[in-house]
């Protein structure tokens, strides 16, 4: 890929009150599916957890910052198609702009933006991008949609590679 910008680290962190599926058990068995134009990662399933804690990292090729990055999560069933848990959607275009500048002098904890929740994402709550040991990194908690209930949680770390174009 001669076109990388640079690697997106996606730490999957955790579910909050994620909807029950498997009726019988009141509960649900979920993952997360991670999906940027032709690239799909998954986390492991969680059995029988409707506030599961993954803290699973995947890793994303960005080529185009202005791809949306879609997150679905899935109830895992045995002998029928898994269930929809919700989806939501995050944009990482500001987050690459801030990934490509030179903060190397600014000191650790530094708070370089705030993404706000509006009716264009899915964020729950105030997203803020800082410049922690050396590395850009966006804490997020996604509204999971077209589900009755649910939030995840993430956190995104820029990996820059040698010779990478930049923005």
């Amino acid at each position: 890929m001669e076109n990388l910008l640079g690697l997106l680290r996606i730490n999957v962190i955790r579910g909050m009150k994620l909807a029950i599926r498997d009726a019988s058990a009141r509960s649900s068995d979920p993952y997360v599916v991670v999906t940027m134009a032709n690239q799909k990662l998954k986390t492991r399933v969680v059995k029988k957890n409707v506030n599961p804690e993954w803290n699973e990292e995947l890793t994303l090729a960005i080529a185009d910052p202005n791809l949306p990055i879609k997150l679905e999560v899935f109830d895992r069933d045995t002998f029928t198609p898994d269930d929809k848990m919700g989806d939501a959607e995050f944009d990482i275009k500001t987050f690459v702009e801030v990934a490509m500048m030179r903060l190397q002098s600014i000191p650790s904890g530094t708070i370089i933006r705030k993404i706000k929740p509006n009716r264009e994402n899915c964020l729950a709550e105030e997203s803020p991008i800082t410049w922690e040991n050396q590395k850009v990194i966006q804490h997020m908690f996604l509204r999971l949609r077209n589900v009755e209930c649910g939030e995840i949680e993430l956190q995104l770390q820029w990996i820059e590679i040698p010779d990478s174009r930049g923005l």
